[in-house]
């Protein structure tokens, strides 16, 4: 009979909340430390990154998201003391929904998939705990460019990229040259030039995007910011690519041999120029409704 007294007891609400234990329990659970939410969210994820350290190690991709990933690191430590207590519960149910999608994704959906869902729940419980003065779109973005996906975006993207840069650097070089294009390949003067995987830009789209959520964050830009100004991003993405092309091309048609170390020099310096360019960009003053500029 007590034992029945005491279940009949623990069935009600009020009877829990009349059990000291109870509320103790309740309350470290609510007072619980902001990084301990979000390290359990991440070991739920665990398939993700075992998947994605494997396919590091085998060199199948580059190993770029790491940096992402580091980015993403460096902003929940430099914004540790200001982690909000109560999380923003919409953000929340979307981190939870994601894990439980991503935990019963796993063998049905493509790994890739199954870590883009991953990463974009990781994302939404860190936003979640995040002060409102961090814009949520770099974060978001910054969980996508931590997925190992330049080797697909090369092999899915690449040769329709490449097509589009040869085309663009044909009408530049007809300005001195005759000049025909088949496919990704340029007739320039009788030579052959053929534009290869790297000359896609997909890396320098990367590196592109990455830095355009980098200074967002870094200078506490707003969404409104950050999204307004992605398309001035993908148009400073591609007309470096095609001046970078422009001028292998040129090189490469004119007869003489050219060194290795020439194209990879020509390609970091249009990657920081374009990356610097992309820097400025972003760092511009925000102008709010009234039309007044807002600086950090």
């Amino acid at each position: 009979m007590a034992l029945f007294t005491d279940l009949h007891t623990l069935a009600r609400p009020q009877g829990l909340l009349k059990r000291p234990g109870f509320v103790r329990w309740g309350v470290r659970i609510d007072t619980a430390p902001e990084w301990i939410w979000l390290a359990l969210l991440a070991a739920a994820l665990w398939p993700t990154w075992l998947w994605m350290g494997q396919r590091m190690l085998d060199r199948s991709d580059d190993p770029l998201g790491l940096l992402a990933l580091s980015a993403l690191a460096l902003l929940g430590w430099q914004q540790r003391r200001r982690l909000r207590p109560a999380p923003r519960l919409l953000w929340l149910a979307l981190a939870l929904a994601g894990a439980v999608a991503a935990t019963i994704s796993q063998g049905a959906l493509p790994p890739l998939l199954v870590a883009l869902l991953s990463l974009s729940t990781l994302a939404a419980g860190l936003c979640a705990f995040l002060p409102g003065t961090v814009a949520s779109g770099p974060v978001l973005g910054l969980s996508v460019l931590s997925l190992p996906l330049l080797a697909s975006l090369q092999f899915y993207a690449g040769y329709p990229l490449r097509v589009i840069t040869a085309e663009a650097s044909r009408w530049l070089l007809m300005l001195g040259h005759e000049v025909e294009r088949s496919g990704a390949s340029l007739l320039v003067d009788g030579q052959l030039v053929i534009v290869d995987a790297p000359c896609s830009g997909v890396q320098m789209a990367w590196f592109g995007y990455f830095s355009a959520c980098a200074v967002t964050l870094y200078l506490a830009r707003s969404n409104r910011a950050f999204f307004t100004r992605l398309p001035a991003v993908s148009v400073l993405v591609l007309s470096g690519n095609v001046l970078r092309n422009t001028v292998l091309v040129a090189a490469e048609a004119s007869g003489s041999h050219v060194p290795g170390w020439v194209h990879e020099s020509v390609g970091l310096a249009v990657l920081a120029a374009v990356c610097a360019a992309i820097a400025w960009v972003m760092a511009r003053p925000e102008k709010t409704r009234s039309g007044r500029t807002r600086h950090v």
